[in-house]
C-alpha cells in the first residue's frame, strides 16, 4: 500500500471514530436529558421506561411511578428529540452553506434565511395558522430571503463573503423591521406574548405533534443532502469545475438551498428563532473531521444535535425559570463568529 493510500485509510478510521463517538455521545446525552429536571429520573428507570414503551412489556412490580412515565415519555422525551433533530438541522445547514458558498463564515443566520422564516413565523401567528400553515409561511419566507440575498449578491458581479454578507444584512434587517412592526401592531393580549416569547427560542411548548413537525420536513431534506456530500465538495470548487465534471452547477445549488431552507424552516416552525448554531457547529466539526464534506457534514449534524439539546439543558436547569434558548445560543455564538472571524482574516481565509 503506497504512502497516500495508508494516509487516506488512517483519515477514514479516525472519521469512523469520531462520528463513533459523537453518535455514543449524543445517546448518552439524550438519556441524561430525560433524566434532568426538577423532577429527577434515575437513569435506570429512564431506560426501564423506554423500553417498556417499546416493547410494551411491564414487570408485575414495576420500578417507576405513573408520574415517572408522565414525566419521562409524555413531557420530556418530545422535548428531547425534538432538540436533537433541530440542532442536527441547523448543523447540518450550516456546513452545508459554507460549502456551498466556499466560506466559512456563512450560515442561515448571516444569509438571511433565519430572519425570512422568523417573519414567516410570526405571520402564522397573527392569521392563526395551524402546524402546516406555519411550515408554509416560515418556508416560503425563508426561500424569499434567500433569493433575495442571492439577487443583491449578484449585483456586485460575484458571491464573495462580502457581499453576501451585506446581502444578509440588508435582508434580515428588513425583515426585523417587519417583525417589529408586526409586535406594535399585534394584540397585546392575545398576540403579543406569543410572538415574543416565540421570537426568543423555546421548546418548552414542544409535543408529541411538535416531533412529527420538524421530523418530516428534516428527514425529507435532510437525507438528500447527506447523500448530496460529493456535489457539496464540487460546488464548494466553483462553477467551472463542477460544469467540466459534469454537475449543472445552477440547478444543483438551488436544489441544495431549497432543501436548506426546509430544514432551518422546520426548525423554526416549532422552536422559533435559534440563531448561530448553524455558524459556530461546522467550526467545531471541522476542527475534529477535516474541510471534506463527507465527513464534515455528518460530523456536524450529530455534534449539531449534542450542542443544541445541551443548550436546552443549560436552559431549563440553569434558572427557577426556564432561559430562551434563542438568547443562550447567541452569547455563545457571537464571541466564537468573532473569534473565527478574526482567525479567517489573518488566514485569508475570506474569499473576497
Amino acid at each position: 500500500m503506497t504512502d497516500t493510500g495508508t494516509v487516506h485509510e488512517q483519515q477514514s478510521r479516525r472519521v469512523r471514530l469520531v462520528l463513533l463517538a459523537l453518535s455514543v455521545l449524543l445517546g448518552a446525552l439524550m438519556l441524561l436529558s430525560l433524566c434532568l429536571g426538577r423532577y429527577p429520573v434515575s437513569p435506570l428507570t429512564a431506560l426501564q421506561i423506554l423500553w417498556s414503551g417499546m416493547t410494551g412489556f411491564v414487570p408485575s412490580v414495576a420500578a417507576w411511578t405513573d408520574t415517572d412515565v408522565l414525566v419521562v415519555s409524555t413531557v420530556r422525551l418530545p422535548r428531547v428529540l425534538v432538540a436533537a433533530i433541530a440542532g442536527g438541522a441547523l448543523g447540518l445547514s450550516g456546513a452545508t452553506l459554507q460549502g456551498l458558498f466556499r466560506n466559512p463564515l456563512v450560515g442561515p443566520q448571516v444569509v438571511g434565511i433565519s430572519n425570512g422564516a422568523a417573519w414567516g413565523g410570526v405571520v402564522a401567528i397573527l392569521l392563526g395558522a395551524n402546524f402546516v400553515g406555519a411550515l408554509a409561511w416560515t418556508f416560503g419566507f425563508a426561500m424569499l430571503a434567500l433569493v433575495a440575498v442571492f439577487a443583491l449578491s449578484r449585483l456586485s458581479g460575484n458571491t464573495s463573503i462580502l457581499s453576501v454578507v451585506l446581502a444578509g444584512i440588508i435582508v434580515s434587517a428588513f425583515f426585523t423591521a417587519l417583525v417589529g412592526l408586526a409586535e406594535f401592531l399585534a394584540d397585546a393580549e392575545r398576540q403579543l406574548p406569543g410572538i415574543v416569547y416565540w421570537l426568543l427560542g423555546s421548546f418548552a411548548t414542544v409535543t408529541s405533534t411538535s416531533l412529527w413537525v420538524i421530523g418530516v420536513p428534516v428527514l425529507v431534506a435532510g437525507v438528500p443532502l447527506l447523500f448530496m456530500r460529493w456535489h457539496v465538495n464540487v460546488l464548494s470548487l466553483g462553477d467551472e469545475t463542477a460544469t467540466a465534471l459534469g454537475l449543472r452547477a445552477p440547478q444543483l445549488r438551488w436544489l441544495v438551498l431549497c432543501l436548506v431552507a426546509m430544514l432551518v424552516t422546520a426548525q423554526v416552525s416549532v422552536s422559533g428563532a435559534v440563531g448561530w448554531v448553524g455558524l459556530v457547529v461546522p467550526h467545531i466539526a471541522r476542527r475534529l473531521v477535516g474541510p471534506n464534506h463527507q465527513a464534515l457534514m455528518p460530523a456536524s449534524t450529530l455534534l449539531g444535535a449534542l450542542y443544541l439539546l445541551g443548550m436546552d439543558d443549560i436552559a431549563r436547569t440553569m434558572a427557577e425559570q426556564e432561559l430562551p434558548i434563542g438568547v443562550l445560543t447567541a452569547l455563545v455564538g457571537t464571541p466564537v463568529f468573532a473569534v473565527v472571524f478574526w482567525r479567517s482574516q489573518a488566514r485569508g481565509w475570506v474569499r473576497e
